[in-house]
């Protein structure tokens, strides 16, 4: 029975070492000395501190700021543990929110944030990513289309012309990858610390 169990052990004990340990250290000290930034999460800093990651979006909701696209993430509500509340870009937490396109409850949230959008800016039509949740309801990203949108708002807001919010949002428009995949976007987080930049 040992001269069976003896090659099964080494087997398993070698195996355990090379795909356990070997190769992790392998893989993450490739992506270490190549993708750096990516293998630490992306993560964005300004003066010396950490203020997100180019990865998750966050929950921008003054009037100075190009906000992100809605986020469903919820969270166990503290007064009632059989409940969830809204809890807008819980990465702790990442989902959509499962309503399908005749919910109620989903109708009405676009049709409230549509008015509210077209309030900030009047004729204008409202971009589908700025009143729908991405599936992981973390999504950094909007689209050129949406962060345009926004220029009035931010503009009036911050008192600055909206031909330099044009030129910034064009300057922060990511292209498709290898310029096929995917859409043309622009992350938030990294545009209003741009924004911010400016001094306005």
């Amino acid at each position: 029975m040992l001269r069976h169990l003896r090659p099964a052990l080494v087997m398993l004990l070698g195996l355990s070492v090379i795909t356990g340990i070997l190769y992790p250290l392998v893989v993450t000290g490739i992506a270490q000395v190549a993708l750096p930034f990516q293998a630490n999460g992306s993560i964005i800093g300004r003066d010396g501190h950490v203020v997100g990651s180019a990865l998750i979006g966050q929950n921008f909701t003054s009037p100075r700021y190009f906000h992100p696209r809605p986020s469903a993430t919820t969270e166990p509500d503290p007064k009632d543990a059989s409940k969830t509340i809204p809890v807008p870009y819980a990465a702790d937490n990442s989902g959509g929110s499962n309503l399908g396109p005749t919910a109620k409850a989903l109708i009405d949230r676009v049709k409230d944030d549509a008015a509210k959008l077209r309030a900030d800016n009047p004729g204008a039509p409202v971009p589908g990513d700025l009143v729908t949740t991405s599936a992981s309801g973390l999504d950094p990203d909007i689209s050129p289309d949406a962060a345009a949108f926004q220029i009035p708002r931010v503009a009036k807001a911050r008192g600055i012309g909206e031909d330099a919010l044009r030129t910034l949002v064009a300057a922060h428009t990511e292209p498709r990858l290898l310029g096929i995949f995917g859409e043309r976007r622009v992350n938030v987080l990294q545009l209003n610390l741009a924004l911010d930049a400016m001094g306005t």
